[in-house]
């Protein structure tokens, strides 16, 4: 398949970092070809302009800023996210690419002012993500990044596509036992796609 890896972390150095890496390695591995996004290299600014806005509805043409990176989402077969949560919420760069990418006549089409998901060129997806607090947290504060991969995402790729979530609660008190852990359930899930 092709497989568009979205990454969002600004430190090379850390253990998202290092899982993103070990994402792309074992997927390519597996024969896949991977796009990979790393949002923070290519410096993707997340903020929506005021004539994106304006004209969010009509239809954007080759000079758009995110033109390239709507051809890279329309190319992939599958979608692999990987990034940090912060705040119950995705890091603002991530969230900036769905503001501007997932567009309509991209993600959904407009019928009748109702929203039809059609990215179903998308027939598999993955998130791979860290929260620095418990899993009991994350559901008090109903788990936004959980919902909207499972509910949004799902709803907007091919209908019946597998989403995985991979998710390590807790990495405030995390331990070399427990981040090996989450390794090797990543690398599985990677190398099985």
């Amino acid at each position: 398949m092709n497989i568009l890896v979205l990454y969002a972390h600004p430190v090379e150095t850390s253990f998202n970092a290092g899982l993103h890496w070990m994402i792309v390695e074992r997927l390519t591995a597996a024969g896949h070809t991977v796009d990979d996004c790393d949002l923070y290299a290519e410096a993707f600014d997340p903020r929506m302009t005021r004539d994106e806005r304006l004209n969010y509805h009509n239809q954007r043409g080759a000079a758009d800023a995110a033109a390239p990176y709507v051809e890279r989402l329309l190319r992939a077969d599958a979608l692999v996210l990987s990034y940090p949560v912060w705040n119950y919420g995705f890091p603002a760069i991530l969230k900036g690419f769905f503001d501007r990418v997932f567009l309509p006549g991209v993600s959904f089409k407009l019928v009748d002012g109702k929203a039809q998901p059609s990215l179903h060129n998308i027939r598999k997806v993955a998130a791979v993500t860290t929260y620095g607090g418990s899993r009991f947290r994350a559901m008090l504060m109903g788990d936004p990044p959980r919902k909207l991969i499972n509910r949004m995402l799902r709803a907007t790729v091919k209908p019946g596509a597998p989403v995985s979530y991979l998710a390590h609660y807790a990495m405030n008190l995390s331990t070399d036992q427990t981040r090996k852990a989450f390794t090797t359930k990543v690398a599985a899930c990677m190398d099985a796609f």
